[in-house]
């Protein structure tokens, strides 16, 4: 094959996927009270924990996952200021 064409085709690809990456990352948002056990996407807002999949009951109020943006609310998720209220009402 033509190196010529080889080389392009390969800068076409990694240019294609660098303007899909931010784009799909700016569409996503935070939703509190819908990850599982074990499947959050990051640090929860208790600080209990602050990695990735350390997350230890379904459906906690502090624990997130990345979603589409705006169908949190179908999923019956909740915002991160939603999730802060319903934990401090969990800790009275």
């Amino acid at each position: 094959m033509n190196q010529r064409l080889i080389t392009a085709s390969a800068l076409a690809s990694l240019l294609a996927l660098g303007a899909v990456g931010p784009a799909a990352a700016q569409e996503k948002e935070k939703c509190y009270g819908i990850a599982k056990a074990g499947q959050n996407d990051c640090a929860n807002l208790s600080g209990s924990h602050s990695c990735a999949g350390q997350s230890k009951e379904d459906m906690s109020p502090v624990d997130w996952k990345y979603v589409a943006k705006g169908t949190c609310a179908s999923m019956k998720g909740m915002s991160a200021d939603e999730a802060k209220k319903k934990a401090e009402m969990m800790k009275k």
